[in-house]
């Protein structure tokens, strides 16, 4: 019944699966709690344009996609809350700019971009052991600074207003915030693309806050939560030979429904 861990992609697979749980589950929390699904999709589409950078420069697309993940997160702060643009207006200027970016870079490289569909749409069964390195890297540094800012950004979750009455510097925090973010989505690319990814780092803290208000149990519960569906969509998209990425989003899509279902 698993003779398919025996090729070392699924294994590669399931590992990645686990890694870009462990970022869902600890930054997806924040991202539910403070209702900024939109503005991680626009971070997200502007990730984009890391990925065409590295192809111009012949790099690995996802580590290019880094700097320009984080620089594009910090700028739509910065422009929500230094320049007074509206939040909705800063997330379609930076959704579009950042995959504009990445299709001229990749048009002004010659040659042909054999895996570009994968970072569009993801691909799991492609992640290489040097992606899974790097997954690895972003997931320490994110764990590291969600539990050392843990407080500052629990206060800037649930009471922004409070928090800068009490002296905290909401804006810094907010700016981490959106860093971690970007991180996060680095970290997703492979797995389900830049178009699906809000999926990803969405639902399972969605399904778990049903459940639980508890911050840690939050984290916790959507890890398991995507672990175990983000595994399930692989699954049966190496039986039925569909899109891995489209899969593990449409498992993570009926998950959440049936939660709700239960619910009521």
């Amino acid at each position: 019944m698993l003779e398919f861990l025996q090729y070392e992609f699924m294994q590669r697979a399931f590992l990645a699966a686990v890694l870009v749980s462990v970022a869902c589950g600890a930054v997806g929390t924040y991202v539910v709690i403070k209702r900024i699904v939109s503005l991680s999709g626009a971070i997200s589409h502007a990730a984009f344009g890391g990925v065409g950078l590295g192809y111009f420069f012949s790099l690995n697309p996802v580590i290019a996609a880094i700097p320009f993940s984080i620089l594009a997160a910090l700028s739509i702060g910065f422009a929500r809350d230094k320049m007074k643009i509206s939040e909705d207006t800063a997330i379609g200027i930076l959704w579009s700019v950042g995959m504009a970016l990445g299709i001229i870079f990749i048009n002004l490289k010659s040659g042909y971009a054999p895996d570009l569909f994968s970072y569009l749409f993801g691909s799991i069964l492609t992640v290489s052991t040097t992606d899974l390195y790097i997954m690895l890297v972003l997931d320490v540094i994110i764990i590291f600074l969600v539990y050392l800012f843990r407080r500052e950004f629990l206060a800037v979750s649930f009471d922004e207003e409070f928090s800068k009455v009490v002296g905290l510097n909401s804006t810094y925090i907010n700016m981490l915030l959106l860093a971690l973010i970007a991180l996060s989505i680095v970290v997703l690319i492979k797995v389900v693309g830049v178009i699906l990814l809000i999926a990803l780092l969405a639902i399972p803290a969605a399904i778990a806050k049903q459940y639980t208000y508890d911050i840690r149990k939050l984290m916790i519960l959507s890890t398991i939560l995507g672990v175990i569906l983000t595994s399930l969509g692989l699954i049966l998209s190496f039986i039925f030979n569909l899109s891995s990425g489209a899969t593990i989003v449409l498992v993570m899509a009926v998950a959440f429904l049936l939660s709700y279902y239960i619910q009521d």
